[in-house]
């Protein structure tokens, strides 16, 4: 925008090129519920503008600690939840709206337990899920006999608005998603090697398919060895065990098509990531069953399960990224944490690579607004008038055309 009267317009042109001027300049912005999340997401930006502390302030009463930066061509700001489930990213998102009120584009990027398919739709453990919706499964009525979950249309947490519908839509189709896969394995090795230079502690690197093990979901993880207080089920010391340490019997591993054909990659190939769009589950309990798993993945169509997008989704319709690293079952470590969070991180990159924001990231009221107050700080008016005509009130812009 160059208005008569400036040797230059006072605004940027695009995003990155120049720091925004403030907090309605950001148009994209991250959230994350872990610090190992929110680790993994800070390796995308391409520089920080808050380097010497946050230059941009909070709306009154917000508790969050934001991060500000650009990720490509992007302006983007990144804020770490206090804590895990609904409740805590509830509160957390409403101060994020509250304070960055033009975003247009949210994502929530994390870890997740996956869901364990079959064919073109086998999960393993490093694959990233996209959300096309989310479900509160355990939001409904408890009977005498059963929990039955509230599973209508009207009872999911709100629907995306259409920038998500339409830029999920696309991820949708095979083409959509070969084209995000390919930017999304690059992004992965870029990442792997900043986190080198930088010297971050986390363990980034491909764990292997030999580490990728998937027990049927009839068999526990409890003492395999000599445990007077493991039953049916685990006592307390074998949830916190290994399945090395418990003697789990790997005869009950699920042999996988698509596990077998990694074996034979080298691991940059093996590493990249499937990316699958479907409905995720949301709720405030960890997922430690297989048996639940499926029952609750059958009856809502679900391909992950996870903690707080539900929540979320009540204050901002936002996209849902996380790297698979587990199977929601009783064997569920953190062995592959570290890789799903940066698998998550590169999907995203790649997802804000395909996306367009609008070509006016502010209304035309706010435009004219700061417009009029550049012009009187730069003293290029004299007497409210352009010598063409033109004149300019200045005050309270609310509308465009105030001539």
């Amino acid at each position: 925008m160059t208005i008569p009267g400036t040797p230059q317009s006072p605004f940027r042109i695009m995003a990155g090129e120049k720091q925004p001027a403030c907090r309605e300049d950001f148009r994209v912005g991250i959230v994350c519920a872990l610090s190992l999340e929110f680790d993994a997401v800070s390796l995308l930006f391409d520089r920080f503008w808050d380097e010497d502390g946050d230059p941009y302030g909070k709306a009154l009463g917000d508790p969050n600690q934001y991060t500000t930066g650009t990720i490509g061509k992007h302006d983007v700001v990144l804020v770490l939840l206090p804590g895990m489930g609904k409740a805590s990213a509830a509160g957390a998102v409403a101060s994020f709206r509250s304070s960055y009120s033009r975003l247009e584009l949210v994502f929530l990027v994390g870890i997740c337990g996956g869901v364990p398919g079959v064919g073109t739709s086998e999960v393993l453990l490093g694959d990233v899920v996209i959300s096309k919706l989310v479900v509160q499964y355990d939001f409904g009525r408890q009977y005498p006999t059963e929990f039955k979950a509230k599973d209508t249309i009207e009872d999911c947490p709100r629907k995306p608005g259409r920038v998500i519908h339409n830029l999920v839509a696309v991820f949708e189709t095979e083409l959509g998603r070969r084209r995000l896969r390919g930017k999304a394995t690059r992004h992965l090795q870029d990442i792997q090697a900043a986190a080198i230079r930088d010297g971050r502690q986390a363990d980034y690197r491909y764990p292997g398919s030999a580490e990728d093990k998937l027990f049927s979901p009839t068999y526990v993880h409890r003492h395999y060895k000599a445990c007077d207080l493991c039953g049916d089920g685990p006592c307390p010391e074998a949830t916190q065990n290994c399945c090395a340490e418990l003697g789990c019997n790997e005869d009950h591993l699920v042999v996988r098509a698509r596990l077998d054909k990694k074996r034979d990659m080298a691991s940059e190939q093996a590493q990249a990531p499937a990316i699958f769009v479907g409905r995720i589950g949301s709720g405030d309990a960890v997922m430690k069953s297989g048996t639940h798993r499926d029952a609750l993945a059958k009856q809502h169509q679900l391909i992950a399960f996870e903690m707080e997008a539900a929540g979320a989704w009540e204050e901002v319709p936002c996209i849902v990224i996380k790297g698979v690293c587990d199977y929601a079952d009783s064997h569920k470590n953190k062995r592959w944490q570290d890789f799903a969070a940066i698998t998550a991180a590169a999907v995203t990159r790649a997802v804000l690579d395909r996306y367009a924001p609008s070509d006016s990231g502010v209304p035309a009221e706010t435009v004219l607004s700061q417009a009029v107050s550049a012009l009187q700080n730069q003293n290029t008016i004299s007497n409210n008038n352009f010598g063409n005509g033109t004149r300019i009130h200045f005050g309270d812009v609310r509308g465009v055309g105030s001539t």
